[in-house]
């Protein structure tokens, strides 16, 4: 079956406002773009891929207020932390719900080097049979020095009899933990928090998204969960969902075998199925074949494929140059020397940036490690035209950056030690405002 794009009378009604404010699509016969929709800023990320925009929120009529959850928030104080003995360490209950709940931590790790922490059932030793209940909760170990830098995960869980704690085993490294200079043990105290609303069960078999969020999902065609983020977060900023929707097709396209076709059929049931939507037909138009879909890919390599293929197709046409406007963004690099009137300056573009996340504390301390100055001097000197070999400074200067920034967090690095490549589990604050 073939889907072209509806004529302009026919385009999915969004009430939404465009992104790029700076350059509209073509006016007079041109399709514009529609107004009014309430927009908020948002971040999304997976496996260390981050892209900050002015995303919307959902405006459906299906959107309606959820059931009140029945709320608590607990504060644990935990004096002379270092001299605790034993593997675990449990707080006092606080009931929520009508439920008891207490936070269980492991302060040298659960057989890893992290600071360990969950949510536990106090009493679920004396629940009768068949017992389950179903919680969100956050946890957070406070930053006492500086709130700001306070580590906060959140997770949800079906609690059973099989399963009476959940949370994470890799909370945040230990070596952090301890340091005195981070601010989370201070005068040997760590102070705990945790946020836990009980909710009604969810049955997972009649969950309708739809209903309850205004939203459907992606199927993961076996370990494409990493393609999936990237395309619901691309169809969540509206100016490109808006560009791509207005991409010309013709009547012997087929989805299987063009990606603008295959892109704006998937964005079409995102917005109007009511049911989950599958990728297969994307992936085809890649050429990708069934070990494609069961194989993890780099999910940067794949978004500027993606891009550099869009924006080939959008050559000509209304909405060419969408992806240069939205992603593209200018920066400088140079050399300066230090002992000679000598600099060299070289301008580039940039559709995204890659950060080191090891050491850095959270997002605005490794965009410093990536201005960072590097000297080169002793056998790294600088060749200066007309002065040979010179001292010089070498960095980079931002000159603007693009409505949407693409961050690709460095997850992975490589042990000389182990030889293979590991995950760096910091954890890293991204302040929004």
């Amino acid at each position: 079956m073939t889907m072209m794009t509806p004529p302009l009378e026919q385009q999915p009604q969004e009430d939404e406002e465009m992104l790029v404010p700076h350059q509209e699509l073509p006016a007079a016969d041109a399709v514009q773009p529609m107004e009014g929709e309430t927009e908020s800023p948002r971040a999304c990320a997976c496996l260390g891929w981050l892209v900050v925009a002015q995303t919307e929120l959902a405006n459906t009529a299906e959107n309606q207020a959820p059931e009140d959850p029945q709320t608590s928030h607990f504060t644990w104080t935990i004096e002379n932390f270092t001299r605790i003995n034993g593997k675990k360490h449990y707080s006092d209950s606080f009931v929520v719900g009508g439920f008891k709940w207490r936070v269980l931590i492991f302060p040298k790790g659960n057989n890893v080097d992290y600071f360990s922490m969950y949510l536990d059932v106090a009493d679920s030793a004396n629940l009768p049979y068949g017992w389950n209940r179903y919680a969100q909760f956050s946890l957070a170990i406070v930053n006492q020095i500086h709130p700001k830098y306070t580590v906060r995960k959140d997770t949800q869980h079906q609690f059973n009899a099989r399963e009476s704690d959940w949370g994470f085993t890799s909370f945040m490294p230990l070596s952090e933990l301890y340091d005195s200079s981070r601010g989370y043990l201070v005068n040997d105290t760590v102070v705990v928090e945790a946020e836990v609303a009980v909710r009604r069960m969810v049955d997972y078999w009649t969950y309708d998204s739809k209903k309850e969020t205004g939203y459907v999902g992606l199927k993961n065609q076996g370990a494409t969960c990493y393609m999936n983020s990237l395309l619901q977060t691309l169809y969540h900023i509206p100016y490109f969902r808006k560009a791509v929707y207005h991409m010309p097709t013709t009547e012997n396209d087929m989805p299987s075998g063009s990606i603008p076709l295959a892109l704006q059929s998937l964005f079409y049931k995102l917005q109007y199925s009511d049911n989950s939507v599958a990728t297969k037909e994307l992936t085809k138009s890649f050429g990708w074949d069934t070990y494609d879909s069961f194989m993890q890919h780099d999910v940067q390599e794949l978004n500027r494929v993606l891009c550099e293929k869009l924006e080939d197709k959008m050559k000509g046409t209304v909405v060419e140059g969408t992806i240069e406007q939205l992603f593209e963004g200018h920066h400088i690099n140079y050399i300066e020397c230090i002992n000679v009137d000598y600099k060299s300056n070289r301008k580039e573009s940039f559709y995204d940036l890659q950060l080191d996340v090891k050491g850095c504390r959270d997002v605005y301390a490794s965009f410093d490690k990536y201005v960072e100055v590097e000297c080169l001097e002793g056998d790294n000197k600088y060749h200066a035209e007309q002065y040979g070999l010179q001292d010089a400074k070498k960095g980079v200067l931002f000159l603007d950056f693009p409505p949407v920034l693409q961050l690709q967090l460095k997850r992975f690095e490589y042990d000389y030690m182990r030889d293979t490549m590991v995950k760096v589990e910091t954890v890293i604050p991204i302040p929004l405002p």
